[in-house]
């Protein structure tokens, strides 16, 4: 079975073969068409020079010029009614169409199985016929003309033909390229490789652009298969041990007869150990559900355009220029909008209380991961706290001085980004730098 690329090239190759023959025998043709022309032409200046000539004295034709010699197999004949006053030196055959042309007038004919051609011109006196003008031609140059012209196009037509087939060839083998990579990666993956991606970097054209649809579908697979999974798990986790004393009530009360009040006591243990059991089933799935939500997909460029609006008039209170640097392409995220918001919110707000006077916002993908970078002209921090700061009621220096805030906004911030996969980092240096990272759509 032909793969996409052998088809088309063979589609290409198969196009341009039947384009440059067309070509080659449209040219062909033209050629042949303006050599008739030509030789007509010259013929006719022959029979015009040959009239100059010739002088017509009542019904007699006298030469009173030397006429032409012989060129190549052909010349002149000049017939006085059936009589030749002048003929060449010439083949049987040519001579033979010649004199079979003494009373057809005008007419270009072509000597049969050779390469000579004859026009005959009648010899007029006062509007009467008295004779006729034949002059002849070899095509024999016209011919190796249109031979050479023919061979050319040919060596032209299979060079032009080997190199686009061969540009066409390493054109679709370059063009292809990624899906025949991304075909040898699948083709290796397991149900095992939750975390392989195609990971084709940035996309330059529609095969790129579809490994990277291609890499979000996969990571929304791979949550949705992880999720699964620790649901599973903990699903068999939680409800052994309530299904286990559950059996063991119910064996030992078949074990022997029991009164009334003994029955009673198995039941309500039963009882008990099967509300714990649906306890335990409503708790994961409500756990299930709430996990889904927060892997919904969200544009990650309004997510911060919503929050940058948000502290607007706090930033304008304090004197702080609060912007987002535009993204030249949409970025979207694997997270529910609400959860991104909640995640950001804290790390702006937090660079609006050191910032100086200039807040900016920017949003970038890296991979398989959405940046949200927020950096403010304050102290920024440490290399021994770029950590502490997010445990819960820690600041960092820069923040010791002052008793707003209770010192929890960072921390939940990257509770809840860790929680879908994500994480808040700091970055230390002489002004504020961080950075959260989310996972890409």
């Amino acid at each position: 079975m032909r793969g996409v690329r052998t088809r088309i090239l063979l589609v290409v190759v198969g196009a341009l073969t039947v384009s440059l023959a067309l070509a080659s025998i449209g040219f062909n043709v033209l050629l042949a068409h303006a050599a008739s022309s030509d030789a007509n032409t010259e013929l006719r200046a022959r029979a015009a020079e040959e009239f100059d000539g010739i002088r017509v004295v009542g019904d007699r034709i006298r030469v009173i010029e030397s006429p032409q010699e012989e060129l190549g197999q052909s010349g002149v004949w000049i017939f006085n009614g059936s009589r030749v006053v002048q003929r060449p030196r010439a083949r049987p055959d040519i001579d033979l169409a010649a004199r079979g042309l003494a009373h057809v007038a005008p007419r270009i004919y072509d000597v049969p199985g050779g390469e000579e051609r004859l026009l005959s011109v009648s010899i007029k006196s006062h509007g009467r016929r008295v004779g006729t003008l034949v002059t002849g031609i070899s095509l024999a140059p016209y011919h190796h003309t249109q031979r050479t012209a023919l061979i050319t196009a040919l060596t032209v037509f299979i060079v032009v033909l080997v190199l686009a087939s061969v540009a066409a060839w390493w054109l679709l083998r370059s063009a292809l390229r990624p899906v025949a990579q991304m075909t040898e990666q699948a083709a290796t993956w397991s149900e095992e490789d939750l975390d392989r991606r195609f990971a084709l970097g940035e996309p330059y054209d529609e095969l790129t652009r579809l490994g990277r649809t291609l890499d979000g579908l996969l990571e929304r697979l791979a949550a949705s298969l992880r999720h699964e999974r620790r649901f599973s798990a903990e699903m068999s986790h939680e409800l052994r041990t309530p299904l286990a004393k559950l059996m063991a009530e119910a064996e030992l009360a078949l074990r022997r007869e029991r009164s009334s009040a003994e029955y009673r006591e198995t039941l309500e243990a039963v009882l008990h150990n099967a509300q714990q059991i649906e306890r335990i089933i409503g708790t994961l799935v409500s756990a299930a559900q709430h996990e889904s939500q927060l892997q919904g997909v969200s544009n990650a460029v309004e997510v911060a355009e919503a929050v940058v609006a948000a502290y607007r008039s706090d930033a304008s209170s304090r004197g702080v220029d609060l912007r987002l640097d535009e993204s030249s392409e949409p970025v979207r995220v694997g997270v529910d909008r609400e959860i991104a918001e909640r995640i950001l919110h804290p790390v702006v707000e937090n660079a609006l209380r050191y910032g100086r006077g200039e807040v900016r916002v920017r949003v970038a993908r890296n991979g398989t991961t959405v940046l949200f970078a927020v950096d403010d002209d304050g102290p920024g921090v440490t290399s021994d706290e770029h950590e502490t700061i997010f445990e819960p009621a820690v600041r960092g220096s820069a923040g010791r001085s002052t008793t707003s805030g209770a010192g929890l906004g960072l921390a939940l911030s990257r509770r809840l980004a860790r929680a879908v996969a994500g994480d808040v980092e700091a970055h230390p240096g002489p002004s504020g730098h961080f950075v959260v990272r989310l996972p890409a759509v």
